[in-house]
């Protein structure tokens, strides 16, 4: 009788936002296949799950995944979890998720947390119709990519490191203008969450005298002509 795949979605900063359902699919597992066991052990002792971990992240996923397919199809229980949030948003878990489904083989994915879905609804920006891009490509495609994002009418979701922040914001006005509305969202669910609300361009000049810290979120206007008037705020739980 073939086992289960359960994707696990854990917090992205808080501990409080990991659900009780969460918490008792992990203990009840086979196996936890974690992106960084040393990030996760920290997870697993915090809400006192004994379940024995293995690695699984985009450097060995390709060369696992068949094997992880044959223990499900043995009748294993394997749940995967991310650093943080939802796997497969910007995580592994589509190439495992993808073979799991192909060999007929139940997945099942729990609700929880991600970072854009707070930065989205934090920026006072439309979120009826949104586009999600998460990392751009670092060099080839990068610049094309804006180009057509900053063409599209539909709000649009960017994930960035802080040492890029600056860089991405310059592409950003360049591709879509110095006025359009955006938001920057830093270290959601955590201590210091912040979300700066501006034009590109005023986010920019306050990023390049504000050290940015923490993963961020970008979130930008949809090209409209009657784009909303925004004006520099900063916002801190």
């Amino acid at each position: 009788m073939s086992g289960r795949l359960y994707i696990v979605p854990t917090p992205v900063g808080n501990m409080q936002d990991m659900t009780p359902r969460a918490v008792e699919t992990l203990r009840e597992a086979s196996l936890v296949l974690a992106e960084d066991t040393r990030t996760s052990k920290v997870l697993m002792q915090h809400f006192g799950i004994e379940t024995p971990m293995a690695s699984h992240h985009k450097f060995n996923e390709h060369d696992t995944a068949s094997d992880l397919v044959r223990r499900i199809e043995g009748g294993e229980t394997i749940a995967l979890i991310s650093d943080a949030g939802t796997p497969g948003i910007s995580d592994p878990g589509f190439l495992l998720a993808r073979e799991c489904r192909k060999a007929g083989i139940e997945v099942v994915t729990l609700p929880g947390p991600t970072a854009f879905v707070p930065a989205l609804v934090n920026s006072g920006l439309p979120c009826d119709r949104f586009v999600f891009e998460g990392f751009l490509p670092q060099k080839k495609g990068r610049m094309t990519r804006l180009a057509a994002l900053a063409a599209d009418p539909r709000t649009f979701v960017l994930y960035e490191s802080p040492l890029r922040l600056v860089k991405t914001l310059e592409q950003l006005v360049e591709a879509c203008g110095p006025g359009r509305p955006a938001s920057v969202s830093r270290e959601i669910s955590k201590i210091h969450e912040t979300t700066v609300r501006g034009t590109l361009s005023e986010l920019l000049t306050f990023f390049k005298t504000n050290n940015p810290r923490g993963e961020i979120v970008i979130v930008v206007a949809g090209l409209e002509d009657s784009a909303p008037k925004v004006h520099m705020n900063k916002y801190k739980n």
